[in-house]
């Protein structure tokens, strides 16, 4: 008989001896909540205090000669072109969304949301039939559960994507006006015909700095700040989610993704290869399209060992940038606001990390703003697609350290899963659900309360690096 999502959740809490109704506990209080200081270094040993467009890249410190060269080689290889066939850096395709690791991921920051949907980018849609608990998304036939809208020559992609505009206005509470966007997406000119029903939810290329430490998190230490039923009463209700690791072959702790659907940087990275690239690795051996396009040899994979544990190793050991500033009293007073209004709820600022193979990646307290866990974030930013025991109206609380450097490293700046806010304001804005009466607060701030609380969101970015 098919459990619940409830059950899977008691029943993954449970093999900690934990249940979620009980789990949580009251976080650590610092002698003074609001002194910053110890901010300067939110990833513990593994921070940078780089703000320049290389900021995002850095390697943690402390690393034995062997992992100096498997980070560099994994470096090498994120940033270099795959291509259908070769020597090397081959076996991309038939179908693929990009050609290189650092397309999702500029300068190892987010992805612009694109001018061209149908170009290399790192923007692509999910695509499933339906959902199971466990193994999460059921895939559509003939087209997976990742849409490739390119494909190599004499291949026809899987389809073409659509993107629509509408707009919306949030009105503060002293009459300020701030016009949103709204993407509204759909596929056109598919390869076979599609089934009657189907469900798309898109995604964006996220940063890769510091997930080696949010990847060290003892599992004990994110369900202390799970409130499922919202015992408390503050409106709060995050839970975990739930995820088959093909690895370990086993459920854990889903701690990556815009759902938080893998459990691991070794989960995310080789389901990057299989649906970004076309790539099959140890943990994927076969393109779920494979039968019909002639490339899923499950005996044989395009990504050697090597290669692929030197990305991974690559993306848990890039260290996280430093924030300026936090010595002026316009951020210690944003960061009073973060803390009042409700903002720290979800983005938690500590968490600790246990122990790892890397030095710098263990025994940390850092500061990451995020809890690790699923939120309802309203209809607004719904995409109605179940990933696991994610609702298609939850997503995962994303980190907030680092997040003032993404205009120096890349540019640009385009937040949420979709890319459609332009600014953190515009981002805050779009919350809803669970984050509604945070919203709300937000709304009722003065101007100048308003910018100091973006001030200290954006960890204290100094103006002068936003060079346009």
């Amino acid at each position: 008989m098919a459990m619940s999502t409830r059950e899977w959740i008691a029943i993954a809490c449970g093999a900690l001896t934990l249940t979620l109704t009980g789990c949580r506990q009251e976080p650590a209080v610092e002698p003074n909540p609001y002194d910053i200081v110890a901010h300067l270094h939110p990833g513990g040993a593994a921070s940078t205090n780089m703000s320049s467009s290389k900021a995002y890249g850095q390697p943690v410190d402390g690393m034995t000669e062997e992992q100096t060269r498997m980070f560099d080689h994994g470096d090498y290889i994120f940033e270099h072109q795959f291509v259908p066939s070769g020597d090397v850096m081959s076996g991309l395709g038939p179908l693929y969304n990009n050609h290189t690791c650092a397309q999702c991921h500029p300068n190892e920051g987010r992805a612009p949301f694109p001018r061209n949907l149908n170009q290399p980018s790192g923007f692509f849609l999910r695509i499933s039939s339906g959902n199971d608990p466990v193994y999460g998304h059921i895939g559509v036939p003939g087209f997976g559960a990742q849409l490739q809208q390119l494909a190599i020559d004499g291949v026809k992609p899987e389809a073409k994507f659509r993107v629509e505009w509408s707009e919306k206005v949030e009105v503060y509470d002293d009459g300020t006006k701030v016009v949103l966007h709204r993407p509204t997406f759909s596929i056109s000119d598919t390869r076979i015909p599609l089934p009657a029903y189907y469900m798309l939810s898109p995604r964006i290329g996220m940063p890769t700095f510091g997930l080696g430490l949010l990847e060290a998190i003892p599992e004990e230490e994110i369900l202390s700040h799970a409130d499922p039923y919202d015992k408390d009463n503050d409106g709060i209700s995050g839970k975990p989610n739930y995820v088959w690791d093909s690895e370990y072959k086993k459920v854990r702790i889903g701690r990556f993704g815009w759902k938080a659907n893998t459990s691991s940087v070794m989960e995310q990275t080789c389901q990057a290869f299989v649906n970004d690239m076309g790539l099959t690795n140890r943990l994927y051996p076969v393109e779920e399209d494979w039968d019909r396009q002639g490339d899923g040899d499950p005996t044989t994979y395009e990504v050697p060992d090597d290669v692929l544990d030197a990305v991974v190793f690559y993306g848990r050991t890039l260290a996280v940038p430093a924030p300026r500033g936090l010595d002026r009293p316009v951020v210690k007073k944003g960061y009073k606001l973060f803390d009042e209004i409700g903002c720290a709820k979800c983005h938690v600022p500590t968490m600790h990390t246990g122990q790892t193979d890397v030095a710098a990646l263990s025994g940390q307290t850092i500061y990451c703003y995020t809890d690790m866990l699923l939120h309802d974030m309203g209809e607004d930013l719904a995409d109605h697609r179940p990933d696991h025991l994610a609702d298609g109206h939850e997503w995962k609380t994303r980190p907030l350290w680092g997040i003032g450097l993404t205009y120096p490293v890349n540019r640009y700046e385009f937040y949420l899963h979709d890319g459609r806010a332009r600014s953190l304001e515009q981002a805050i804005l779009w919350h809803g659900g669970e984050a509604d009466h945070v919203k709300r607060k937000f709304k009722a701030l003065s101007k100048d309360d308003r910018d100091a609380c973006l001030l200290y969101t954006s960890d204290a970015a100094d103006d002068s690096l936003r060079v346009d």
